[in-house]
């Protein structure tokens, strides 16, 4: 006896239903408009919604007992409300990008359409955009025509994969088919990402596999001393595989010496990746793509467009200076998904990438050179960095104000000094100080600890930030004392 389904409920029914869709989305495009208009001219509206974890845990359970299709538009409005603003021009946080609204409406594309990707099959078009959008920062880095790579979802996925390849490419056996004898080992500089530390762990190298450079004291590579770390990790039988240069560095922003890394790769084989996480987009600025000088010598490199060029979370690029060293990383057969493949076919993306299922994040990055083109990554970039420097610039002429380093780019580190505290004292009083201006809400900045010092780090990451929320700025951190 054939068993027949059920039927089709009125709930699944108004679940699809075409013109529930075009109200409720008509109604949340409004609603979002009205939002950035909001944060973008009302200044004196919070950036950051302070609550407890347990009380806002709570007051989310309470919103289900309002449940149903009518609720939906209030819903959002509180979705909203009880959000961090990054369009908020006193955002000056975490390094994620206030995203174009035109790469967000993208995103509505996307998510209807769901395309997975893995296979080509699965994401023709998206795939193909993805091709467009690789090639074309690549070009923008100034690799050669050989070039190649893909998205993934985010930068410590990103550089995880980066170190599989050069661990496929540059260990003394095939780890991947064979397993590994040798004690690889990876340099970095001491200021790098923590992603990196975990990326080499995962791997399977141990803590003495991370073979930590220190650093100058504006946070930079000292790239000198390489020659005396690869020594020293050889007589301990150690295999040096690779050197991880930061552009740039997450606490302080501060750029490696990408050439000088180049070099010493060259001249002893080792696999050179950049972590440009946040900051290889500079490579699209007219006026800070210097910073990158040497970013074409790399062997792989990590860019989040998510970060620094107006994409919403997460989408990250991951670039080869050789096209087919991406294709060498994972090597295994899934007779249902490719049945007669070849392992050099670039559009079917899980044989390269980690994800079997992948987001259309190439559309959101398509949307605005379709629309724009790299000029508006070079005026947001630009833009973004003048910010850093002319901030950077009020702290250094003001006394009772400390700079860590002059920065490199829109990342600042700077604290508030009174004469008679110690540095504990100092650590306690910057500490409360960005405690007390995020949750006022006027102001969202981060601090972190250099040297055992408690800095006010801020990442300027929101075009419409002016110069006078910067003077206000400061100013909230003199009287909050």
């Amino acid at each position: 006896m054939i068993h027949k389904p059920t039927a089709l409920s009125p709930r699944l029914r108004e679940a699809y239903d075409p013109e529930n869709f075009r109200r409720l989305g008509h109604q949340l495009v409004d609603q979002l408009a009205d939002h950035l208009q909001n944060v973008q001219s009302e200044v004196e509206r919070p950036v950051y919604h302070h609550a407890d974890p347990e009380a806002e845990t709570e007051y989310w359970r309470r919103a289900l007992d309002r449940s149903g299709l009518d609720q939906l538009p209030d819903w959002y409005a509180r979705v909203v409300q009880h959000s961090i603003h990054l369009h908020h021009p006193r955002y000056a946080g975490h390094q994620i990008s206030s995203p174009s609204p035109l790469a967000a409406l993208s995103g509505l594309l996307t998510d209807l359409l769901n395309n997975g990707m893995g296979v080509y099959e699965m994401g023709v078009a998206a795939t193909a955009m993805e091709r467009v959008v690789i090639e074309t920062v690549a070009r923008q880095f100034g690799m050669p025509a050989t070039a190649g790579g893909y998205l993934t979802s985010g930068g410590t996925l990103a550089n995880l994969t980066a170190l599989l390849a050069a661990r496929r490419h540059r260990a003394p056996r095939d780890v991947w088919r064979e397993g590994s004898n040798e004690k690889l080992a990876v340099l970095v500089c001491e200021e790098a990402h923590y992603c990196i530390d975990r990326a080499v762990r995962i791997m399977g190298l141990g803590e003495a596999g991370v073979r930590k450079i220190p650093a100058t004291k504006d946070f930079k590579m000292r790239t000198e001393l390489l020659e005396e770390h690869w020594q020293q990790a050889r007589a301990e039988g150690l295999y040096p595989i690779a050197v991880v240069g930061s552009a740039c560095s997450t606490s302080t922003g501060a750029y490696d010496d990408l050439e000088a890394i180049a070099d010493f790769c060259e001249a002893k084989q080792l696999w050179f990746h950049v972590d440009g996480a946040h900051g290889a987009a500079v490579a699209f600025s007219g006026r800070y793509c210097q910073l990158v000088k040497g970013i074409d010598r790399a062997d792989s490199v990590t860019m989040d467009f998510h970060k620094m060029l107006l994409t919403p979370a997460l989408a990250t690029g991951l670039i080869f200076r050789e096209l087919d060293a991406s294709f060498a990383t994972f090597s295994q057969r899934a007779q249902y998904l490719w049945s007669g493949a070849t392992d050099r076919e670039w559009f079917n993306l899980a044989r390269r990438t980690f994800e079997c299922t992948k987001s259309m994040m190439s559309v959101k990055v398509f949307t605005l050179l379709q629309a724009y083109g790299t000029d508006l990554f070079d005026d947001y970039v630009s833009r973004c960095y003048d910010l850093g420097q002319y901030f950077a610039q009020l702290i250094s002429q003001s006394p009772d104000l400390e700079l860590a380093t002059w920065p490199d780019g829109n990342i600042v580190c700077f604290r508030r000094m009174v004469g008679d505290l110690d540095e504990e004292g100092l650590n306690q009083l910057n500490g409360d100080i960005r405690r007390s201006i995020v949750e006022s809400g006027a102001f969202y900045l981060v601090q972190t600890e250099l040297h055992g010092r408690c800095y006010l780090r801020v990442t300027l990451v929101n075009p419409l930030t002016s110069e006078e929320d910067l003077e206000e700025l400061l100013n909230l951190v003199r009287r909050r004392v």
